[in-house]
């Protein structure tokens, strides 16, 4: 969970030579950041290094260099002529809720000491600031802030941002400013096209919107998302009545009512706060949302809700006094990639891993990060020695988003990729992205018995990794399925077993013999599959036969399988039918307990649900469970919980939506307990859940 924590310290200057060389180093990196969106530094340091210029600057206050990057908009970078008729400033900015206190209590004092009439919360998107002008409801220019004077006109990228729509629902004369940033989506997609194109990779998001957003001549199209959160109110900038005397929260629903992309209906949405600790409040919940977005976010703005206030309180030359930023700690940071490593994994995909310089992210020291597949390192055109993007959101695991190319030094040299297996020698099946070994299986045999034997599939206590290669070693097993002919004898020959710890492994197998076919399912390791979609596929067909013998078609009409996955898993169950074989013949159960056969598509639900059905505790519900159970199912893992929510008729989901009808939020529940209490929907601790589901609890 990203919560709002104190900043990393100012940077020390020591004298004017150090503050000199320092604003040399901020100005360098403001024309980078906010010309070409590359920048050497990332904003944990560019922010370090601009509070040791403030701090240099107000005890030398005589010693001020006229280019300080404190003294300007933007870095005060210029570009382009077009006037903003009203400067586009910047926001000034607080790291911990002393400092937000201290902030508000200047505020009030530039109000003559009476109390801010209420606030408004939302979130600091991390894009480009971008203003665009409506003329009698249609769209005729698009303006970069630049140094917030003036800015360049990109007008030529009219048809390429959602959320700026080429005519409004009302013919008026508006001019609205806002963000332009990239989703996830949308971020995959333009470096697809960039080095489809011969281009190299986007470093980043924000370096993807502010190139894309300036490119006039490129061959190919990129699509952003634009976010509004303000617009010119006076009369002699718009025809709209009544405009100027609207609250900002107010002021940006009707922005959306003119169909213009807002933040209205998330769950991080402008809200009106009448308190600081409101407040306060607001910008945790936004910060433990962070990791779930599909866009960036690097902070919350704090805003005095009222235009009354606003003008009582003025703007400086560079950044508002009724408005500031309460920064949380950079998710992303830039590093070096030191060396990549391939794995295998129990289906024999060959696995990058990125390993970094060390580097602190959002509190956690990253060391390596995800590289996806080969195809994804081309894509980003990565090299040995490259100054790296590295992001980490919340939980997030960390993933190299890119390379800063302007850092290069000639030095850096090219990954090299593995000509065979790491791990067998054997050769490369190239064929799709995800790089296999061509033994497949048999490559990743001891992983995939672990991956069989876990906690969350056929959970045989006393299993370990040195008991399983120890098995496969001594030719006893080839496979999971192998574990039920073993006998007591032979698992005695193991070391260090003795006579308990025999029979208790004999019992743990025997045990597993019994479990749901949900269980069996998942320790088979069908690609595409995992504990949630064994649960589903289980509990729509019943049995392993149904399984088997349905087609793409009918594994289609299971929640969360596309036309893209159907096949495959119907090719991997003809993959394993052998090791499916060796489990019936073992007695493994095969079937899945409490299984309803599922209401025909065309059939109305709730006359196709039989009594029993409906009154389970948690018929036809959407349950996320998050946190750490305590009380009765403390000692539940996630997938028996998952198990538990199925038989009292509700369906497990890993994310908190419009459609979820019930959260059970245990010990140290972040983000999806705040996301649901951000939508309103119902949310119980485990004990209140236990309390429902008493019948059901063994």
């Amino acid at each position: 969970m990203t919560t709002p924590s104190a900043a990393a310290p100012a940077i020390d200057l020591a004298d004017e030579a150090a503050y000199l060389e320092a604003v040399a180093q901020a100005r360098k990196a403001a024309d980078a950041y906010y010309g070409a969106g590359e920048s050497g530094l990332d904003d944990d340091a560019y922010d370090r290094l601009l509070r040791g210029i403030t701090a240099w600057e107000l005890a030398h206050p005589g010693q001020v260099a006229a280019d300080s990057p404190s003294q300007q908009v933007g870095g005060g970078v210029t570009t382009g002529d077009i006037a903003h008729t009203v400067p586009m400033l910047s926001l000034g900015n607080v790291f911990s809720e002393e400092d937000l206190t201290a902030w508000a209590a200047s505020l009030e004092r530039r109000l003559g000491g009476a109390a801010v009439a209420g606030w408004a919360v939302e979130p600091k998107l991390d894009g480009v600031a971008l203003a665009a002008r409506y003329r009698d409801g249609r769209l005729t220019q698009l303006v970069t802030r630049g140094d917030g004077t003036t800015g360049e006109d990109v007008s030529h990228a009219i048809g390429d941002i959602t959320g700026i729509p080429q005519t409004l629902t009302e013919p008026v004369t508006i001019e609205v400013r806002g963000e332009v940033l990239m989703t996830e989506e949308q971020f995959a997609a333009a470096n697809e096209l960039r080095t489809a194109h011969g281009a190299t990779a986007f470093a980043n998001r924000r370096n993807a919107s502010s190139g894309s957003l300036r490119a006039k001549d490129r061959a190919y199209r990129i699509k952003q998302t634009f976010l509004a959160y303000a617009a010119l109110t006076g009369p002699e900038h718009t025809d709209i009545p009544g405009l100027a005397e609207l609250t900002h929260t107010r002021l940006v629903a009707r922005l959306a009512d003119l169909g213009l992309g807002t933040t209205v209906g998330t769950p991080i949405a402008t809200t009106a706060c009448a308190t600081l600790d409101e407040v306060v409040e607001r910008v945790h919940k936004i910060g433990a949302l962070r990791a779930e977005l599909d866009f960036e976010l690097d902070g919350v703005v704090i805003k005095a809700d009222s235009p009354a206030d606003q003008a009582q309180a003025g703007v400086g030359s560079r950044t508002p006094h009724w408005a500031t930023a309460y920064k949380f700690p950079a998710a992303q940071k830039i590093t070096v990639l030191r060396a990549v490593e391939w794995s295998v994994g129990r289906t024999g995909v060959i696995a990058p891993r990125a390993v970094l310089e060390p580097v602190d992210v959002a509190g956690t020291t990253i060391t390596y990060a995800t590289l996806h597949n080969p195809a994804d390192i081309a894509r980003r055109g990565l090299m040995l020695g490259d100054h790296v993007i590295v992001y980490r959101a919340g939980e997030v695991i960390p993933r190299v988003e890119g390379a800063v190319a302007g850092l290069r030094t000639g030095d850096e040299q090219p990954i090299e990729f593995p000509e065979a297996c790491p791990r067998c020698g054997s050769g490369i099946d190239r064929s799709q992205e995800r790089w296999r070994c061509e033994r497949g299986r048999a490559c990743g045999r001891t992983e995939a018995i672990r991956y069989a034997v876990a906690r969350d599939a056929l959970d045989m206590d006393g299993l370990g990794e040195k008991v399983i290669v120890q098995l496969v070693d001594k030719g006893l097993i080839e496979d999971f399925a192998d574990l039920f002919t073993l006998t007591r004898d032979q698992v005695l020959t193991l070391d260090r077993m003795g006579d308990k710890s025999a029979d208790n492994l004999m019992a743990a197998i025997d045990a597993a013999k019994a479990k749901p076919l949900n269980r069996v399912f998942c320790a088979l390791g069908v690609l595409g599959t995992g504990r949630s979609m064994s649960l589903r596929i289980a509990a729509y067909f019943g049995s392993m036969q149904a399984i088997r013998d349905a087609d793409a078609v009918a594994l289609e009409l299971v929640d969360g399988i596309g036309s893209e996955k159907a096949p495959v898993i119907v090719a991997e169950l003809a993959d394993l039918a052998p090791l499916i074989d060796k489990l019936v013949a073992a007695g493994v159960n095969m079937d899945q307990p409490g299984f309803v056969p599922p209401a025909p598509a065309d059939a109305d639900p709730e006359a196709a649900a039989d009594e029993s059905t409906t009154a389970l505790p948690l018929a036809g519900m959407t349950v996320v469970v998050t946190g750490g159970m305590t009380g009765r199912l403390a000692a539940y893992s996630r997938t028996e919980m998952t198990e538990l929510i199925t038989r009292a008729g509700g369906r497990s989901s890993s994310s908190v939506s419009a459609r979820t009808h019930l959260v059970v939020a245990g010990e140290k529940a972040g983000s999806k307990l705040a996301k649901a209490e951000s939508l309103g929907i119902e949310t119980i601790t485990p004990e209140e859940l236990a309390d429902r589901l008493a019948d059901l609890l063994a």
